[in-house]
């Protein structure tokens, strides 16, 4: 929490605000902006806890954040942030200390907090009718957390009667983070070795979830922490399997619009339109025609093949970023606009159908001005669902378990006990996100089977397995809970955020 250890007035009429936090040796990795509905957010990525010091002019234009103890990391860019509250952002090395200027807005003030696992410092630049002095997260996260503060062995001893007044596994201790969110944390000697696992009750009346993508398109991987800063969001956990550059495997959805695929059934959780949750087995079929020809399309927003078609909408960037050898087609409106070989710019509005090799060849005889219709399908249980996440396998059905492995073609990812992560709706009604750790003395993972039957142990009715293994994080107003097997957060295609309603 944000809690001026003193204040003093300096010469020039400079106000200076010492805060503390854990001193230690770190190096500023780098930086990140997000300019939002209610704030300007600055984000400082560190590699340890450091102590800072706040000074403002006596305009309050000018903000400097003095980041003590701390070297800059070879090659840190000047940053090129600017938004409706900030103006712009410097910064400067001193020794062993390294100063953030910070430009803003009239009428903008500044506030600072602190985050843990990883380590980051963030400055907030809000109206000042808006300003508070004791606000560690942004609008919407819970304001503290149970793991997060010291506790008393009064308040740890309530924790672990909450757990058990809630009919929850023996090593469980609860807390509640904001109203309608509550954190579990649960640890227990298993044969072998310890497991360590985090669980996030949300009730639905208050928030709803959505899926987000790493860096805004696809192909593009982020930090699960970045992926929540950028939206502000009360929670968030990791979702999709992803390729190394980020192109999502699984049919992904997002505000109705169709950014992944795979021909291979899988299980899927997705948010219909009336706000309910569902899950089920789903597949992927579209279709092209133009010039009186038909084909089935290869992929949506995924890198063409040999001899493919693959179609391409805004969220895959400003370009197809294809090479020369193939034929694309700028569909707008149900027409074509535009032919091009490669890389064509992509219509916020519209498609590009690109094409290579004999798909190319069958539609040969298209021209701009000719009428192509696009369809896709994903099946009935899917036809009023606004967002869809596709992972797999399916954890539990109707409250027992479920594991579908086998028929999704992944019985590999069940070899050993593994850290995982899971989306599931409870019994109670509640959305659950859930990891365990894995690979780590503290936390020796879990088998699928075995996950499954904690989940429901936890309350799941319905619960999809999400990519595990380094991937495998949940966070609660910007704070990383649980221990990621990398040691450090691993750039992901997708996240599924939690959002107030």
């Amino acid at each position: 929490m944000h809690i001026p250890k003193r204040v003093m007035t300096l010469a020039l009429a400079f106000s200076l605000f010492v805060l503390p936090v854990t001193a230690s040796a770190a190096s500023l990795g780098s930086m990140r902006f997000h300019s939002g509905g209610e704030h300007d957010r600055i984000v400082f990525d560190l590699s340890d806890a450091a102590d800072y010091e706040l000074d403002t002019s006596a305009d309050g234009r000018t903000v400097t954040l003095v980041l003590k103890g701390v070297r800059a990391k070879s090659g840190l860019a000047k940053p090129s942030f600017h938004g409706s509250r900030v103006q712009s952002v410097s910064w400067s090395e001193k020794g062993s200390e390294v100063y953030v200027t910070v430009k803003l807005a009239a009428g903008c003030k500044v506030q600072a907090g602190v985050l843990s696992k990883p380590a980051r410092i963030f400055l907030d630049a809000v109206p000042a009718s808006a300003a508070t002095s004791a606000k560690p997260v942004g609008a919407g996260k819970p304001a503290s957390s149970g793991k997060a503060a010291d506790k008393t062995s009064k308040e740890i001893a309530a924790a672990k009667q909450a757990a058990k007044d809630a009919g929850l596994p023996d090593g469980t201790v609860a807390y509640q983070l904001a109203p309608g969110l509550m954190e579990y944390d649960y640890k227990v000697w298993q044969s072998g070795g310890w497991l360590t696992a985090y669980f996030l009750d949300v009730d639905p009346k208050q928030y709803t979830w959505k899926p987000v993508l790493g860096q805004g398109q696809v192909p593009g991987l982020a930090k699960l922490s970045s992926i929540s800063d950028a939206k502000n969001a009360t929670a968030a956990i990791n979702a999709s399997f992803f390729n190394w550059n980020g192109d999502l495997i699984g049919v992904t959805m997002i505000d109705g619009s169709i950014v992944g695929t795979t021909y291979i059934e899988r299980s899927a959780v997705g948010l219909r339109k009336d706000g309910t949750t569902v899950f089920g087995p789903i597949t992927y079929s579209g279709t092209v025609e133009a010039g009186g020809v038909t084909q089935y399309v290869g992929g949506v927003d995924a890198e063409r093949g040999t001899d493919s078609l693959v179609l391409y909408n805004k969220y895959y960037g400003k370009t197809t970023r294809t090479n020369e050898y193939g034929r694309e087609l700028t569909v707008v409106d149900g027409r074509v606009t535009a032919i091009r070989s490669g890389n064509s710019p992509i219509p916020s509005n519209g498609w590009v159908v690109s094409l290579h090799g004999k798909a190319a060849d069958a539609f040969a005889g298209v021209g701009v001005g000719d009428e192509v219709e696009i369809e896709q399908h994903l099946g009935g249980l899917w036809k009023d669902a606004r967002e869809i996440v596709s992972v797999g396998p399916r954890l539990v059905k109707d409250g027992v378990p479920y594991v579908t492995t086998a028929a999704e073609q992944l019985g590999e990812i069940d070899q050993h006990r593994e850290p995982r992560s899971a989306f599931a709706v409870t019994k109670r009604g509640t959305y659950l996100l859930a990891v365990a750790d894995g690979r780590q003395q503290s936390s020796h993972g879990q088998t699928l089977s075995e996950w499954a039957k904690l989940l429901i142990a936890f309350g799941a009715q319905d619960a999809l397995n999400l990519d595990g293994g380094g991937s495998s994080e949940i966070i609660a107003g910007g704070r990383v809970l649980n221990s990621p097997s990398d040691g450090r957060e691993r750039g992901i295609g997708l996240g599924i955020v939690i959002l107030p309603r």
